[in-house]
């Protein structure tokens, strides 16, 4: 019963409370709108890049052939500017640059293969993206006038073809989008960290800056039941975090431009209840994190410095899945933060969730969580006796 009391009081404290209310509104509400434009800003640029269908020569009067070609394919000659390699590298030019030489016209009538070049920059991201299409268009060609020289010597281009090879794609819409969304468990799980942060820090050491938790020691209530009723009220706090971000991007699909992704993000509320699941175990066992590291703290200030740690952690584990190339890790599961994500990006790419995958983070969070609760309460137990 003293717990729930304190609980209700921690609770009702910081929703009050100006600061936390404010993060909690905008690490939460925000964010899935947020995400989601910039994301379909991205895409909606790529898509767009894609669709022009230009290509930037140096020399293009040279290969009237190669002319030829580009325009069958429906693509846009634009003649390279004289500084294209100073452009380049200051990535004001965003597509590679075709450079053809004088030869090339007279080397292809003799049966010889010209040399083209295509001149681009590793640190030119748009540009380096290009090139790989520019690389497949000039591919194209070649294999046309490969087909075209054996038609003029009698040679059935069919003979050529040993094998028939088919390509079959096993990734349904909602594993092609998680290639893009990725991120977006990353977002959510931040969002709590930094909305739970401020109610953990003010029920530890800013109760002990104000001076207000020493008598809240001389009450009757045991320490377990302080230190659970102010643990309760910081793990509902990022519960409800975790609960508005996952809900806000519900609303927040509206503002996708992409239609592409608009098609395959499917992100519905079986996802966003899946979502809440998975982080309300982890939101409970980093505020009990938090006010273990806080308590021992004299300022507020102190305490976040102490806790940058925390925060540095739950930052840099996610990571690892997104630049991980192989398949998950087992291992990955028994690591708080970490194993939430990995099942996260499971979700969105519709993968079903096993049993035993599930309980491994659980528990670790609940021993986590036992054990800071311990911890605090003993750290409350010798305050009082000081």
């Amino acid at each position: 019963m003293n717990a729930w009391i304190v609980f209700r009081k921690e609770l009702i404290d910081a929703l009050r409370d100006r600061r936390t209310l404010l993060v909690v509104l905008l690490s939460s509400v925000a964010i899935g709108p947020i995400v989601l434009i910039a994301l379909s800003a991205l895409v909606a640029g790529i898509e767009q890049r894609a669709e022009e269908r230009s290509v930037v020569v140096m020399g293009i009067e040279h290969a009237p052939t190669l002319r030829n070609f580009f325009e069958r394919q429906t693509y846009r000659i634009t003649a390279a500017p004289a500084d294209y390699e100073a452009q380049l590298v200051s990535q004001q030019l965003g597509e590679p640059v075709l450079v053809i030489g004088k030869e090339f016209e007279a080397e292809l009538a003799r049966g010889q293969a010209p040399l083209v070049e295509i001149v681009s920059s590793s640190s030119n991201q748009r540009a380096s993206q290009s090139g790989n299409r520019l690389v497949r268009l000039l591919r194209g060609f070649s294999q046309e006038q490969s087909l075209l020289r054996l038609a003029w010597r009698g040679v059935a281009p069919a003979a050529l073809e040993v094998i028939d090879v088919q390509e079959r794609d096993l990734a349904n819409p909602q594993s092609r989008a998680a290639q893009l969304t990725g991120m977006l468990p990353f977002f959510i799980l931040m969002a709590v960290l930094y909305g739970a942060l401020n109610a953990a820090l003010d029920t530890t050491a800013g109760e002990r800056e104000r001076g207000s938790l020493e008598p809240l020691l001389m009450n009757p209530a045991s320490g377990h039941a302080l230190v659970i009723g102010k643990w309760g009220a910081v793990a509902v706090v990022g519960m409800l975090i975790a609960l508005l971000s996952c809900v806000s991007f519900l609303p927040a699909q509206v503002f996708l431009r992409s239609e592409t992704l608009a098609a395959l993000f499917q992100f519905g509320v079986r996802e966003a209840a899946q979502f809440l699941a998975l982080l309300a175990p982890l939101a409970a066992a980093l505020a009990a994190v938090m006010m273990a590291i806080a308590i021992r703290c004299k300022t507020f200030k102190e305490a976040q410095a102490n806790n940058t740690v925390v925060i540095l952690g739950v930052s840099l584990l996610p990571m690892v899945t997104l630049f991980n190339q192989g398949a998950e890790a087992p291992w990955h599961l028994w690591v708080p933060a970490l194993g939430q994500v990995a099942l996260m990006n499971r979700v969105l790419k519709g993968q079903a969730l096993a049993p035993l995958d599930v309980l491994i983070p659980l528990a670790i969070c609940a021993a986590i969580t036992a054990a800071c609760i311990v911890f605090v309460a003993r750290q409350l137990r010798a305050a009082a006796l000081r």
